[in-house]
């Protein structure tokens, strides 16, 4: 009785109804027919003889026409773009170029500023080492004479 079924349970469960569903079927959608279009002029009837006398009668058909042809420019926007490129990078390096030129005269003024300053500092303090007179304090050295680890001034 209670014995285990092929899916491990007793056999005393008992299973559950099977319900079947079937889906509803879809009712078709129809589009309405098209319409032909008449054209805006009746296009001319043409009639062709062929070599045993029949006739053969039916609108011309006109060849397709291949669609125009856009023109190219002369120069292909690549090349008018590196061209411009070229341009300022010139521009460029003739502005690094004024740049670094004008540093260098920069440096050279200030340098030759410097020198000047000494120059002319330097002769205002040898004019006031130098001068004779006028103030300031007078030194006078003489012969110092040294006898037996004595000095004697």
């Amino acid at each position: 009785m209670n014995e285990p079924t092929a899916y491990g349970r007793p056999s005393t469960h008992e299973t559950a109804a099977v319900q079947v569903h079937t889906p509803a079927p879809l009712v078709p959608t129809y589009t309405a027919p098209l319409v032909p279009v008449q054209p805006d002029a009746i296009p001319a009837v043409a009639s062709v003889v062929l070599p045993d006398g029949r006739v053969v009668t039916g609108y011309a058909i006109e060849p397709a026409k291949p669609e125009p042809v856009v023109a190219k420019p002369v120069v292909s926007r690549a090349a008018v773009n590196v061209a411009l490129g070229g341009v300022g990078f010139l521009a460029v390096c003739g502005g690094l170029l004024l740049l670094t030129s004008f540093i260098a005269a920069l440096t050279a003024f200030i340098t030759k500023l410097i020198i000047l300053a000494a120059v002319i500092f330097g002769g205002w303090i040898a004019v006031q080492v130098f001068s004779a007179g006028g103030g300031g304090n007078t030194f006078h050295i003489r012969k110092a004479v040294f006898k037996r680890n004595h000095f004697h001034g």
